[in-house]
């Protein structure tokens, strides 16, 4: 529910921006021991590490972690963690940890300046996707992945790791162009949510180190720090005893462990390494406040608790401890929601965590999303509820329906863990040295489950979350775009009532029955044909439902499920608005038998989903499920289709949520560009339009149901399944849900109108669009109109490598060796909708002084192509990674699901998956070249500026 993640996005930033790192734990009911600080949790825990995963450690000090894994297939993922990062930083090298993570890629002993990202691109890693690192608080993580292990890819992945940890060149004539790409990333980050963060870790974490050490550090520093303060980071940082080199995939784990000796074992710190940092301790308080007005931030509200970070060793007792923490939290979430799905919901949405924060503090955080103009009723009701959970205790009815859902989860890994996925992988070792806790299997991590929560009674949990609200505080930090009516003492006011008002006692939810199990008589089989050579079976009903089915087995125990219904974006009206962007209203409006609450309820135990979205030519409800639970996926769609609430509850949450971003969506270029980007490059059709304020507030539920109901109750429909199925289960259990409905038509071509869509008007001035934030923030796009993805399949392609060629050139010029942005991006993007529309689209953030550059550095690069076409080498740095990009997207079941998709009557989609690969292949420089000389010219461009928006004189 994409309105509805903003919620998730506030109340975890914390987390987000904080990953956990702690020193290694000690034996249980010892100190730990930092004077061998940098060792296997394992070795310290009474916890097995998970066994499949060979844990090492050289001469050196540098740790490895080496596993097998076969998914995909061939593929490898690398990631080199050096336990340092922004709090590691003297006060004049703040950004330093970060700007040393951009210096990676430019230049070391072995590989020359502006060569490493080249080199990577040659052996088919896409910058970005497969290349790639970050920093957080402490520590910094190198990525790759790598699309497969043999012919010298795997030798140059750990070379290039081996040169980063120690054989970086730092030098001044390479730092200084990346300053500006630096700066570049520092604007994009800079919004008015991530301002009021910070002003809010200044209060929560007062007096500790945190408050001022974001890894992004200070503009000053990055302006001007000289090479050698980076090169005095480097060597005090970037040590083997502060290292830990991880790889998983399609590799020999014993050769691999040799060669990891071999090339790393002579790496040595040079010079004092960088002492331990301090800290600091959790600020004793009683109840705080604090009002943040920031103009074009979202409203919210966080009021935490904060306890001292302690260093406990990663045992089964803090598994148990933190697993009881969590049932509790998970209680007391579950209410919150409850709360917010109600018809007078007093907020659009709240959630709790309770985490150990950036070694800083162990803080339990209540966020929420105020209704507009209601903080002071949203505060009191998500105060109310927490304290009722708190000094009432929770309910063993509670207790039993979360952990049915924790073990329903935990079971799903635990059956597909031989399919995980080789960077997952790599993620969770990486997680787990960050944390420092052990690596676990998803077998060991079901079998602990199993065993801490035995017999768990709700007199515990109860206990555990009245543990989880104490501590120092609460500190109440309100982020507001606007001022309040009485600023801080009247927010201070309404803190003290809500925390001691009286309160009632908490209504609990009685479960009830799954009223959706049958649909009537199972439907007929009309027909069946098998497409053998990509394995899909086509199914037709007497009912006319139609049902396309992948077997895979990519994914143990996963299975995708799609319905398409009727026409989508092609059924909207092309000269009004409409409501169309309510559309997961459908689901929080639940069942005409069932609210949603209800039904997630009484299906706990199941695993299901379900959610909508509108495409350009069909509305398509998902879900994700396993093939135990396949059934009930299939009754949960097939009810949203026959009887859908629309409720009101959904529909006000829905509008609330989103009256709350529109305002601020101007507080940024980025914001700017989303919203008005689309209706721009499609000449004003409305079908693509934003909602406004006045939209949003004068639209109703009936308008709504009036868009969605008719498509629901009588359009074409065709189900999706891909995944780990059989052909026969799935045609029985689609038997007996859709095709036991009322008869669907057959789909017909929409009306010639609907088709119809044209590009923006070329070859004119800019448009010119404004936004509210800072003055040096900027972008500047320039589009080109293409052609449809069937006009010529193969052209589609020539078209998507003339694009990757035109960002391998921005990439060179403007990043590199301009230094004036992170981000040049260039993108093709062919509609297999809309006949004859697509859009080659380049783009990039930069001051507003910079514009001109950008688009002369695009009208130098175009016009080079036309006249010479891309070299050899730009040639397979640009269709190498896209052959192995879709190589590697072709084993999943995302990927499946996208193409059997209105295969079912239009065999061109599976004819693209046949023919891409092999498309790509066939590549030549003068297909590209002439692919410029078509599209890529200026008089077909279109260009678009957001600019600061000039202060009144």
């Amino acid at each position: 529910m994409a309105l509805l993640s903003r919620l998730a996005l506030i109340a975890c930033a914390s987390t987000c921006l904080c990953g956990v790192a702690r020193a290694a734990p000690a034996l249980p009911g010892k100190a730990p021991d930092h004077a061998n600080d940098k060792v296997w949790a394992q070795t310290q825990s009474d916890i097995a590490p998970d066994p499949a995963v060979r844990f090492g450690q050289l001469d050196n000090g540098l740790r490895y972690a080496i596993l097998k894994n076969a998914t995909p297939e061939h593929q490898t993922s690398i990631r080199l963690v050096i336990g340092s990062g922004s709090m590691e930083e003297r006060d004049d090298q703040q950004g330093l940890a970060h700007f040393l993570e951009h210096m990676a890629f430019k230049g070391s002993t072995h590989v020359p300046e502006g060569e490493m990202i080249k080199l990577l691109e040659r052996h088919g890693l896409a910058f970005g996707p497969d290349t790639n690192a970050q920093t957080g608080f402490t520590s910094t993580t190198f990525m790759l992945d790598l699309p497969e292990s043999g012919n010298g890819t795997l030798d140059l992945g750990l070379m290039l790791m081996r040169e980063t940890a120690s054989e970086l060149t730092l030098s001044a004539a390479a730092m200084d162009p990346e300053r500006g790409v630096v700066l570049s990333e520092e604007r994009l980050r800079d919004t008015p949510d991530y301002e009021a963060l910070k002003d809010r870790f200044k209060v929560q974490f007062q007096g500790q180190l945190v408050a001022d050490r974001f890894p992004i550090g200070k503009v000053a520093v990055i302006k001007s720090a000289p090479a050698s303060r980076l090169r005095d980071y480097y060597a005090a940082n970037y040590r083997p005893d502060r290292a830990v080199l991880i790889v998983v995939g399609d590799i020999d784990p014993a050769a691999l462990k040799a060669e990891i000796k071999s090339r790393f074992g002579d790496w040595k710190a040079t010079g004092p390494g960088a002492p331990a940092p301090d800290f600091g301790k959790v600020a004793p308080r009683g109840p705080q406040t604090q009002l943040i007005v920031k103009p074009g931030a979202h409203p919210s509200i966080s009021i935490a608790w904060f306890k001292p970070f302690q260093d406990l060793p990663d045992s089964e007792a803090k598994t148990r401890r933190d697993q009881i923490d969590q049932v509790a939290v998970a209680v007391l979430n579950r209410r919150l929601e409850r709360a917010a799905r109600s018809d007078a919901a007093p907020f659009i949405g709240a959630g709790v965590s309770f985490s150990d924060q950036i070694r800083s503090a162990r803080v339990a955080d209540l966020m929420l999303l105020p209704k507009p103009g209601a903080w002071r009723s949203g505060l009191a009701a998500a105060l109310h509820i927490e304290r009722q959970a708190v000094e009432q205790g929770v309910d063993q009815a509670e207790v039993d329906r979360e952990l049915t859902e924790m073990r329903t989860k935990l079971q799903n890994a635990a059956a597909g863990a031989a399919t995980q996925r080789t960077p997952d992988l790599a993620q969770g070792l990486v997680q787990s040295v960050d944390e420092d806790e052990v690596f676990t299997s998803p077998a060991q991590d079901l079998a602990r489950f199993e065993i801490d929560t035995r017999g768990l009674a709700a007199a515990t949990v109860s206990a555990a979350l009245k543990a989880v609200f104490s501590g120092q505080g609460p500190v109440l930090s309100m982020t507001s775009p606007d001022p309040i009516e009485g600023g801080e003492p009247a927010l201070a006011a309404a803190f003290e009532t809500a925390r001691t008002d009286k309160i009632d006692a908490a209504l609990l939810h009685a479960a009830k029955a799954w009223p959706y199990a049958s649909f009537g008589p199972a439907g007929r089989l009309a027909s069946r044909r098998e497409v053998s050579d990509l394995g899909v079976t086509f199914v037709q009903f007497a009912n006319g439902v139609r049902l396309s089915i992948k077997p895979t087995a990519f994914r143990k125990d996963q299975v995708l499920v799609n319905v398409r219904i009727g026409d989508g974006r092609l059924a909207l009206p092309k000269d009004r608005k409409t409501e169309i962007w309510a559309n997961q209203a459908l689901i929080l409006g639940g069942l005409g038998k069932i609210s949603l609450e209800d039904m997630e309820q009484v299906l706990a135990a199941r695993l299901f989903d379900a959610h909508l979205a509108v495409a350009d030519d069909a509305l398509v409800l998902g879900g994700e499920t396993r093939p135990a639970d396949l059934d009930t996926q299939l009754q949960v769609l097939a009810a949203y289709v026959a009887d859908p609430a629309f409720r009101p509850a959904g529909f006000e949450r829905i509008k609330n949520a989103l009256a709350t971003q529109l305002d601020q969506l101007d507080s940024t270029p980025q914001g700017v560009l989303g919203r008005d980007l689309g209706l721009l490059e499609h000449s004003g059709d409305l079908r693509w339009a934003r909602p406004d304020q006045a939209d949003v507030k004068a639209a109703g539920l009936a308008d709504l149901k009036a868009l969605l109901a008719p498509q629901l109750a009588a359009a074409p429909l065709e189900v999706d399944v891909v995944g780990d199925v059989k052909v026969d289960d799935v045609i029985r259990a689609v038997g007996q849900t859709f095709a036991a409905l009322p008869p669907r038509p057959a789909p017909a071509a929409p009306p010639p109108g609907a088709v119809e869509v044209h590009f923006a008007s070329t070859g004119q001035p800019p448009v010119l669009l404004t936004h509210k934030g800072r003055a040096d923030q900027a972008i500047a796009l320039q589009a080109w109109p293409s052609d449809s993805l069937f006009a010529d399949p193969q052209k589609a392609r020539v078209i998507n490598i003339a694009a990757q060629v035109v960002e391998l050139r921005l990439i060179d010029r403007v990043r590199v060796a301009e230094g004036s942005t992170y981000s040049p991006s260039v993108t093709s993007s062919p509609s297999d909708v809309f006949p004859g529309y697509g859009v080659v689209s380049a783009s990039v953030e930069t001051p507003p002084v910079k514009i001109d550059s950008f688009y002369g550095a695009v009208q130098d690069i175009t016009a080079d192509l036309r006249a010479k076409g891309p070299t050899a080498d730009e040639l397979q740095r640009a269709v190498k990674p896209r052959i192995e990009t879709l190589a590697k997207a072709q084993q999943t079941n995302e990927y499946w699901m996208t193409w059997i998709a209105g295969a079912t009557d239009d065999p061109r989609r599976l004819q693209i998956v046949r023919d891409t690969l092999p498309g790509y292949g066939r590549i030549t420089a003068a297909d590209v070249q002439a692919a410029a000389k078509t599209y890529l010219t200026d008089a077909r461009a279109f260009r678009l500026e957001v600019t600061p928006k000039a202060e009144p004189k």
